[in-house]
C-alpha cells in the first residue's frame, strides 16, 4: 500500500488525460476522478472514503485536508496495482469505489479497438463524464491508439454533429443517442457508435441503424473496466456465463482488483476467477441477453415482475417516447408497477398501456400507475435516476 492517490474534481479536458496517462504508465499517482457537479456533502463523503494525498480543482492542486478528524491527514496510499479509482455509488449510502489496474484498463481498451476495427490514430470524441468508467475508457482508447481526443465537457447535439467527421468514434448512452436521432444527425458519418449505460429501447436501435449508424451495444460496469460484451458477444479474452441463480458472471483480465477499503464486499462479488454481477441474464444462441438488475425485480401481490422487461415492451408502444418502470410502495400489493413515460405526441392512457403489456407478458406485469413527464431524470452517468423515480420525485 504505497501508491498515493490524486483526486481530480474537473470537467473532461487535457488535465484528466494527462493525469490518466501518468496513472497508467506509473509515472504519476493513482487517479480518482470526481464530478465537479457533485453536491458538497457527496463530494466530501467520497473524498473522506478514499483520503487522497492531493486534490485538483479548477483553482489548482492542493494537499487534501479532511474535515473528518477520523480521516488521516496526508492521504492513505493504495496498492501498487491500482491505477484508477471509480466511485460507482457515493451520492447516498455507503460509497462503493472500484480499484482498477492499468493492465485491466489497457486490456479492455485494446479489445474494444480490435472489435470495432478502429484504425490507429482514429480520433475519439469524449462527451461522457470522466468521473465514470465510460468516459475514462474513451480516453484510454485514445491513448492506446495514439489518437487525438476531442472533448465536449457537456453533451451538445449540434457540437457533436459538427465533430462527426473529425472524430469518427463516439460512446453514448441511450438518451444521448435518441437526441442525435431526433435532431436528424447523419449517424453514418461516425465509424462507430458505442451504446451502453442502460438497456436501449428496440425502436431506438432500429431507427439508428436505419439511419446508417454502425452501432455496437455494450454491456459492462466499472468492475469490468467498462463494456466487455458487445452485441451479446464477449470481447476476445473475456468470458461470460449465467449462474443457476440467473445472475450474469464475467471473467477475464478486464476485472477490477478490489472495492476500496471493503474486503467483505470484494469477496462477496468474486467467485474464483468470476465477477458475480447484480444483473440477470440468459445466453441464447451463444449471445448474452441482459434481462435487468436483481434490484429491478418488483414484488407485487406475491408475484415477481422484471421491470426492465416491462419497460422494453412499453418502449415499443407508438405513444411512448421514453419509459422507466419502477416499483413504488403500495399498502395492498406491497409494490405497484409504475410506468414513468415521456409521451411521443398524444398522451397514452393507462388502460391502453396495460393492454399492450398483457398482450405479451403476464397480467401482473401490467403497470398499475402511469406518470407522465417531459423528461426522465438522469444521473450524471446518463442513466435514469431510478431512486428518484421510485420516490415519486418527478421533474
Amino acid at each position: 500500500m504505497d501508491r498515493p492517490v490524486h483526486a481530480v474534481v474537473l470537467r473532461p479536458g487535457p488535465r484528466i488525460r494527462q493525469s490518466l496517462s501518468a496513472a497508467l504508465d506509473g509515472s504519476g499517482p493513482a487517479l480518482f476522478p470526481l464530478s465537479p457537479d457533485l453536491p458538497e456533502p457527496a463530494l466530501w463523503r467520497l473524498l473522506h472514503a478514499v483520503a487522497p494525498a492531493t486534490v485538483e480543482t479548477a483553482g489548482g492542486t492542493h494537499r487534501f485536508v479532511p474535515r473528518d478528524p477520523a480521516v488521516p491527514v496526508g492521504g492513505v496510499p493504495v496498492a501498487a496495482d491500482t491505477a484508477v479509482l471509480v466511485a460507482t455509488a457515493g451520492s447516498t449510502g455507503r460509497p462503493k469505489i472500484v480499484e482498477l489496474s492499468a493492465r485491466a484498463l489497457r486490456f479492455s481498451a485494446a479489445a474494444t479497438l480490435a472489435r470495432i476495427e478502429a484504425a490507429a490514430g482514429d480520433p475519439w470524441l469524449c462527451s461522457l463524464p470522466t468521473s465514470h468508467i465510460a468516459g475514462i475508457q474513451v480516453i484510454v482508447r485514445a491513448l492506446l491508439a495514439g489518437s487525438e481526443l476531442i472533448v465536449h465537457p457537456r453533451f451538445d447535439v449540434a457540437a457533436i454533429a459538427r465533430a462527426a467527421t473529425d472524430a469518427p468514434h463516439l460512446a453514448v448512452v441511450p438518451t444521448q443517442l435518441r437526441r442525435l436521432v431526433e435532431a436528424g444527425v447523419d449517424l453514418s458519418r461516425f465509424r462507430s457508435l458505442l451504446l451502453g449505460g442502460a438497456p436501449p429501447p428496440v425502436d431506438l436501435l432500429e431507427t439508428a441503424r436505419t439511419a446508417g449508424a454502425r452501432l455496437f451495444t455494450t454491456y459492462g460496469s466499472s468492475e469490468t473496466s467498462g463494456g466487455c460484451v458487445y452485441d451479446g458477444v464477449p470481447l476476445t479474452g473475456v468470458r461470460a456465463d449465467v449462474g443457476q441463480d440467473g445472475r450474469i458472471r464475467l471473467a477475464g483480465p478486464q476485472l477490477f482488483e478490489r472495492y476500496h477499503g471493503d474486503p467483505a464486499r470484494t469477496a462477496a462479488a468474486r467467485d474464483g476467477d468470476w465477477f458475480v454481477t447484480e444483473d440477470l441474464g440468459v445466453i441464447e444462441s451463444g449471445r448474452l441477453r441482459v434481462l435487468g438488475r436483481t434490484d429491478d425485480v418488483i414484488n407485487t401481490g406475491g408475484e415477481k415482475v422484471n421491470a426492465t422487461e416491462v419497460a422494453a415492451r412499453l418502449s415499443c408502444h407508438p405513444l411512448v417516447r421514453e419509459v422507466v418502470v419502477v416499483g413504488r410502495p403500495d399498502p395492498e400489493w406491497g409494490e405497484r408497477v409504475t410506468a414513468v413515460v415521456v409521451p411521443a405526441g398524444p398522451v397514452p392512457q393507462l388502460d391502453d398501456l396495460r393492454a399492450w403489456v398483457r398482450a405479451t407478458l403476464p397480467a401482473h406485469a401490467a403497470p398499475r400507475e402511469l406518470e407522465l413527464v417531459a423528461a426522465i431524470p438522469l444521473l450524471p452517468s446518463g442513466k435514469p435516476d431510478r431512486r428518484r423515480l421510485q420516490r415519486g420525485e418527478l421533474p
